[in-house]
């Protein structure tokens, strides 16, 4: 890999219904590594990944995890603040903020799909075609 003084810094934010998210690394890399922010009373998808895994942290605000392996039997945490959440695949999950959430997410590469149980804004799973979209599909009209 031929070293590149451009390649050092990267973000691009994606704008979501629920708030936003800045990616921090590009695509070709190993890993990504994005801050989320969640507006007060805003929820992500309740989703599960078919490869991607994740950890959260939350490093601001307040914030809710429901996490389970069952839709049946959910458990709600309260997130703690520099505390690291492990997701593995196929995890049901889902984040909630409270007040000003902040959290920090480190990953596998964002591949395959994320399938959505339920969601607020009635968005459908996500694939890598998804992904190539403006704002990965989401309209803010919509």
């Amino acid at each position: 890999m031929n070293f590149n003084i451009d390649n050092l810094s990267s973000s691009q934010k994606i704008i979501k219904p629920w708030g936003q998210e800045i990616i921090y690394t590009t695509p070709d890399l190993k890993y990504t590594f994005k801050q989320i922010q969640i507006n007060d009373q805003a929820r992500l998808s309740l989703q599960s990944h078919t490869e991607k895994v994740e950890t959260f942290v939350l490093i601001e605000g307040q914030a809710d995890l429901i996490i389970g392996t069952n839709i049946e039997k959910l458990e709600t945490i309260h997130m703690e603040i520099k505390k690291g959440y492990n997701i593995p695949v196929g995890t049901i999950h889902r984040m909630i903020g409270i007040k000003n959430a902040i959290i920090l997410e480190a990953s596998t590469p964002e591949t395959g799909t994320t399938i959505r149980y339920q969601d607020d804004y009635r968005r459908p799973d996500e694939t890598q075609d998804t992904r190539e979209q403006p704002n990965r599909g989401w309209q803010p009209n919509q």
